[in-house]
């Protein structure tokens, strides 16, 4: 149970609810050879049910449990509360993975107000692994048991691992502010979307960069990797919540280091 006050404690309550219920419908459908694929764009944004039935679960729950909060998800629109807190919730953040049978495709679900996350959590169901972090959680429960989360202790970049999604980061410019860090780096790796940043707040590597985000695919892994002791901004060095390019990094000094290079 995390630490801290009863309104903590309720509010992780209706986290782990939201992940329990989109765990059963993103299995449901995850590796089954009958999925239909949708494009949602000119270019190749895929949704299946599993994306849609993940959020509509997430949503009557959070309709019966805290329908003053306001709903920020992916595939619906948006909801306006009045609590002045907003769950905001991405049902599966890598679903090009999940129609492929990849096993690094996550649900995100955080818990925001006007400056920010205040708890987050990266599910990763077929693996089982849970990452929750903020109000008083920083915490890794999976099939081996649970354990704290916590960066790692890397501050130089010749000693660093990075990780980002698509190879080619979004515009030409940034594809080359991002190829300026990985030329320092030890070991750059794609592909896993946001169970980079779970991995990031468990210690296993040490920097994130991407570009090209919404709220809902930052604003979970932002509260995770924060409780782990880790630093997440935009390219700038400003708060992230909002989306677009993120920079996030296990130390201070690495952060500042990446930042040298792509601002």
């Amino acid at each position: 149970m995390p630490e801290g006050d009863t309104e903590s404690v309720e509010l992780w309550s209706v986290a782990e609810r939201l992940a329990d219920a989109a765990r059963e419908e993103t299995l449901r459908h995850f590796r089954a050879r009958n999925l239909t694929v949708e494009n949602k764009s000119e270019h190749f944004d895929p949704v299946t049910i599993a994306d849609r039935n993940a959020e509509s679960s997430m949503r009557a729950i959070l309709t019966e449990l805290r329908p003053e909060d306001g709903i920020l998800g992916e595939e619906f629109q948006q909801k306006h509360g009045v609590s002045g807190l907003t769950w905001v919730l991405d049902p599966i953040d890598g679903t090009r993975g999940f129609i492929c049978g990849t096993p690094t495709w996550g649900v995100l679900i955080a818990l925001a107000d006007d400056d920010g996350p205040l708890l987050g959590l990266i599910d990763q169901p077929y693996v089982g692994e849970r990452f929750m972090g903020g109000r008083g959680r920083a915490v890794l429960e999976g099939p081996h048991g649970s354990r704290p989360l916590r960066v790692s202790e890397t501050k130089t970049l010749d000693d660093a691992t990075l990780f980002t999604t698509f190879p080619e980061v979004g515009t030409i410019a940034e594809a080359a502010a991002f190829r300026r860090v990985a030329s320092k780096v030890q070991l750059t790796r794609y592909g896993c979307d946001c169970y980079a940043y779970a991995l990031l707040a468990a210690g296993q590597i040490d920097l994130v960069i991407e570009a090209g985000l919404k709220a809902y695919d930052i604003q979970a892994p932002i509260a995770v990797i924060e409780a782990a002791g880790g630093i997440v901004s935009d390219w700038e060095g400003q708060p992230a919540h909002g989306g677009g390019r993120v920079l996030a990094a296990a130390t201070a000094e690495l952060h500042e280091a990446a930042m040298e290079l792509i601002a």
